[in-house]
């Protein structure tokens, strides 16, 4: 039996509470991401970050229809 039938042949309210599990998990993670990286040692530098920030920041620009 694959992963998928198995999920399909839960009642719908265990898919619903492993949703939220998996969402709780989730949350998680990213709540302990920062607290993870500073004891290891892994936390970027504000140099690092701000470079990070500085290359993902979003750029949009408007080209017209005619493509002037």
């Amino acid at each position: 039996m694959s992963l998928w039938s198995s999920y399909r042949s839960l009642s719908p309210k265990s898919k619903a509470l492993f949703g939220v599990g998996m969402m709780a998990w989730a949350s998680i993670g990213l709540w302990a991401s920062p607290q993870v990286e500073g004891a290891m040692g892994m936390a970027p530098t504000k140099e690092e970050q701000e470079d990070l920030d500085r290359k993902m920041a979003l750029r949009i620009s408007r080209v017209d229809k005619d493509g002037h």
